[in-house]
């Protein structure tokens, strides 16, 4: 008789201020995401009496990567990280279109390109029940990352891509930002009926000590702006602020409004 594995299931490990290095594991083995720190991953592990199987970037920040070397010195796994970042320490480079698949714990991963936060970005999708999705800096709790490499253009693309995920895809972010987030988004979309359930109940969440993430696709449709670029009351505040004319293109309402939010 075959023992079934265990199904995976995904745990934050909290660092630095709002950082999540998220750890994917069966009860024995474990994958990391963004380990930018070594200590609260190792300390995870000995909580949770796992091994580390892999250790998955999605860009070369230090805040995602600085822990890599610590981990692979103690547990020898491979690094799976994007191609086109030079991240010491990569073993294995990834692109759109490549698969991970890992035994344990079993995990099969495709691979988006998700540029603009960094140049190289990447996102790890896993087609499940529920999908996840593992996408760094790209796309947050009722935002999106800032454009430090890329260009607006080409994290509009990215966001895109990923809002056209199924809507129960469950969004691991790397930061817990979305209180702040909701208070842009009442700003840029005053009107939207979904947003002040959402912010109160990531206030509830946080005065709980418990995170606000993951989040959904389908939630991110109905409450982050920057999926909300073509909705006339993101229009409207954006027109009303003096940042975009009537009628301009989305990818240029999308950058009027990081514009605003860095200012914000």
């Amino acid at each position: 008789m075959t023992i079934p594995r265990p199904s995976p299931v995904v745990l934050a490990v909290p660092a630095f201020t709002d950082n999540y290095l998220w750890l994917v594991h069966d009860g024995t083995h474990a994958v990391v995401v963004d380990p930018g720190d070594a200590a609260p991953v190792r300390a995870a592990l000995e909580r949770h009496g796992l091994s580390l199987t892999a250790i998955l970037l999605t860009h070369h920040h230090a805040d995602h990567v600085g822990g890599v070397a610590a981990l692979t010195a103690a547990f020898a796994c491979p690094v799976y990280g994007p191609r086109a970042e030079a991240i010491a320490g990569t073993t294995v480079p990834l692109a759109e279109g490549d698969v991970v698949r890992l035994a344990h714990p079993a995990l099969l991963l495709r691979v988006l390109d998700v540029p603009g936060h960094t140049r190289g970005h990447i996102a790890y999708v896993r087609d499940g029940n529920p999908p996840w999705l593992f996408c760094g800096d790209t796309l947050f709790g009722a935002g999106c990352g800032r454009l430090f490499e890329g260009t607006a253009a080409q994290l509009y693309t990215s966001l895109s891509k990923l809002a056209a995920l199924p809507p129960a895809t469950q969004v691991f972010c790397a930061h817990e930002y979305t209180l702040s987030n909701l208070r842009f988004a009442s700003a840029a979309e005053p009107d939207n009926p979904d947003l002040p359930a959402r912010l109160e109940a990531a206030r509830a969440l946080r005065a709980a000590g418990q995170p606000t993430l993951p989040s959904t696709i389908g939630l991110e449709l109905r409450t982050n702006p920057f999926l909300r670029v073509d909705q006339p009351g993101v229009r409207r505040s954006l027109e009303a602020a003096g940042l975009a004319a009537p009628g301009v293109p989305s990818g240029a309402a999308f950058a009027a409004l990081r514009a605003w939010k860095d200012r914000f």
